[in-house]
Formats: structure tokens, sequence, C-alpha cells
């Protein structure tokens, strides 16, 4: 019998607009010969199943269920594609393990430490992984920007401490910039990060591990035509290079692919987590772990998957069957 896949998508952060796109590449990628695949659509408290972008039931919280033609579905697995709150922050999968549903992320604790920035970076910091330096501020914290700027120096970067896609972060150049950046960066997290730049080209790299076998995928070299790898470089066709594999040597490739599958156990990870580097003087600064990345046709996971030789489909089929068992 066919188990019912849940591709659960939406939330409630800046991000809804990409986890819509991803949802659809993870919903078409998925094989309908082996599992009968459902959308699960997520925004606060209204959990929607769509077909044909039409509300045809509301979700049983219960137990994640739900009713079609007087029959009750309930599902079998998640698969969890909302970037941001509740899905990449250890919220929604506080749930599926109160509800007993495998789903294809990290656990709670690993979700909650890799999607705070600071709390994931300072936890790294003790196993001697490179990263830029970095402060945190609170919305209301009084700031000195010229201590700030002696500090860390400049251009520096602002970035809200929980979020992603780079809404709400700004690259600082002067410091009378300083605090425009700033009250950006809260509309996205009431907990700011200013962080040390660090000059060099951008680079990115994903992995799963399973319980039987492990892949690391190819390296993806990040080339933006904007100042930095902002939401319209990531977002709009054309703004950036991406080149996978990227252009560095096999002994450069080997050392970020086992840099990031160094992360992966230190944090626990589980599933497709995809980390983001710096690279300067042949040193790999950390940016940051991304426990559920884009997975829209043109992401850059797909994009590793594919330059493997491999089928998305596939992937996510190991996923789905190593975490049923």
């Amino acid at each position: 019998m066919k188990k019912n896949i849940a591709v659960v998508f939406g939330g409630d952060s800046s991000e809804f607009v990409v986890s819509v796109k991803s949802s659809i590449n993870v919903f078409k990628s998925l094989d309908p010969n082996l599992y009968n695949i459902w959308k699960v659509q997520m925004k606060g408290l209204e959990w929607e199943v769509l077909e044909d972008h039409q509300v045809i039931a509301m979700v049983n919280k219960n137990d994640f269920s739900f009713v079609k033609d007087n029959e009750k579905i309930t599902f079998d697995f998640a698969y969890i594609t909302i970037h941001g709150t509740p899905g990449e922050d250890g919220k929604l999968q506080g749930y599926f393990d109160m509800v007993k549903i495998p789903y294809s992320t990290c656990g709670v604790y690993s979700s909650a430490l890799t999607f705070n920035k600071y709390f994931c970076s300072n936890y790294l910091r003790n196993f001697n992984v490179p990263m830029a330096k970095s402060i945190r501020l609170f919305k209301g914290d009084h700031v000195e920007a010229s201590q700030l700027v002696e500090e860390l120096g400049l251009p520096l970067f602002v970035k809200p401490n929980a979020g992603g896609s780079s809404f709400g972060v700004t690259k600082v150049k002067e410091k009378g910039q300083l605090l425009e950046a700033l009250q950006i960066a809260t509309n996205e997290s009431s907990d700011i990060l200013i962080e040390q730049f660090i000059d060099g080209p951008e680079f990115t790299c994903g992995l799963v591990k399973l319980s039987d076998q492990e892949l690391i995928f190819p390296v993806t070299e990040v080339i933006p035509q904007n100042e930095f790898f902002d939401y319209e470089a990531k977002y709009t066709k054309g703004k950036t290079d991406e080149i996978t594999p990227a252009r560095i040597s096999a002994e450069l490739t080997q050392k970020i692919q086992e840099l990031s599958s160094r992360i992966y156990d230190l944090c626990d990870c589980s599933g497709i987590v995809r980390m983001d580097y710096i690279l300067k003087d042949n040193e790999f600064y950390f940016l940051e772990v991304n426990t559920t990345p884009g997975m829209t046709a043109t992401s850059f996971v797909p994009q590793q998957i594919e330059a493997m030789g491999k089928k998305l489909g596939d992937v996510l089929g190991l996923i789905i069957e190593d975490k049923l068992k």
C-alpha cells in the first residue's frame, strides 16, 4: 500500500514565496507510482490540503490527518519545505515528534541551534571552525556605531539572527549607514548580527547522510553580479553565476566537503543540509547552515544532485525510505 506523503510548505516568515517554489519542485520530483503525494500549506494556524491550487480539506492537528470523500487519510511522512519559522527552527519538528510522524529534516535541537546564527557560530567556534567575528544586538539596544566599526572594521554585514534568503541583510560600507541597516534587520528578527566582512568568493556544499550511506554533493561556486548574494541575486535569473562543480582544486574541494561533513555531524543534522562559506587564503570561513535549503528548480541542491548524475526524486526517495524504517 502506498504511503501518504505530505509536502509541507508556506510558513510564517518572508520566505513564504520561496517555500512555495521549493514545494512545487519537490512535489513534481517525487514518484507518484511509489507514493500518494499531497500538498499541505501552513500559515499560522491554517493548515490546508491543496489540490490544483484549491483547498480540499483542513488538516486535523491532533494526528496530522484530513478527510476527503468521507475517508480519513493520515499522513505517513512529512517532507518539510518551509524556509524559516516554523519549519526550520524546530517548532514543526517538535509537533511531528509529538504525533509520531517521521519527517525529512533535522530534529528539534539541531534545527533550533542551526537556525540561530549566533548560537550556531559560537557553538562551532569551540571546534575551531573558521568564521568571521560577530556581535549580537537586540532590538532597542543602545548602539555605538564608532565602537562597532572599530571592533569589526568596514565594510561589515548587518543581518537578522534568525532568517534566510538574505531578507533584511545589508552590507554597510560607511558608519553612517549602520543605524538604517539595523532597522532593516529588526523588521525580520528581534535580534541582529553585526558581522565582520571576509573578502573572498562564496561557495556552498550540500550533503545528506543516511543510515547506510552518505552523499556529499559537488561544490557550487557563487558569483553574484550584485554587491553580495542578496535576495535579488538569489532569485532573479541572470543575477548570479552558479558554477557546479566549482572551479577549485581537488584539494580545496576535499577540504570544503570534509568540513561540511564535520559540521553536519557536530550539529547532529539529518536530511539534506547545505553549508555556505567564504574562501580566503585557502581557508573556508563558515557562514551558515541551511537545514531546509531551497529546492526550486534553480536552487543549489538540485543543481548539485544533477551534477552528481542523480535525479532529485531518487535522492528524496532515499531520505523518505530511510526515515520510514
